[in-house]
């Protein structure tokens, strides 16, 4: 371009509106990373109150699948020496007492037997 005062006039203006928008972009940039940063500070914030929460719950989930798989595992002792005393006094029965423990399986496989045949019966007329 020529060197006319009009020319020169334009040229300040253009090189200002290129400052002025230089300004702008560098102050949003700057403002947009001064939010990001804001927000990756509260993002570790709630991070760092949400680990021991976490690290809390998970623990007491812990205790409490080991504190059931102990109730489980003692139930199923104690199931286990009831059935081993009851086997056992069912065979000192047989033995002091052959005669009555026949007579007491005779009569309670009849019992089952006739409870099984109503059963069928009423399945029948059903």
């Amino acid at each position: 371009m020529s060197n006319t005062p009009i020319a020169q006039t334009i040229d300040n203006l253009a090189d200002k509106a290129t400052s002025s928008a230089d300004h702008a972009l560098f102050a949003t940039q700057h403002a947009a990373n001064g939010a990001l940063n804001m927000l990756a500070d509260k993002v570790l914030e709630i991070r760092n109150q949400a680990e021991p929460v976490l690290a809390n719950a998970n623990g007491q989930v812990k205790d409490y699948l080991h504190q059931g798989m102990d109730s489980v595992r003692h139930a199923s002792h104690q199931l286990t020496d009831a059935a081993v005393h009851a086997r056992d006094g069912a065979a000192g029965y047989v033995k002091e007492e052959p005669l009555k423990a026949l007579l007491i399986a005779a009569a309670t496989g009849a019992a089952l037997m006739a409870l099984v045949s109503l059963i069928s019966q009423s399945h029948r007329k059903a």
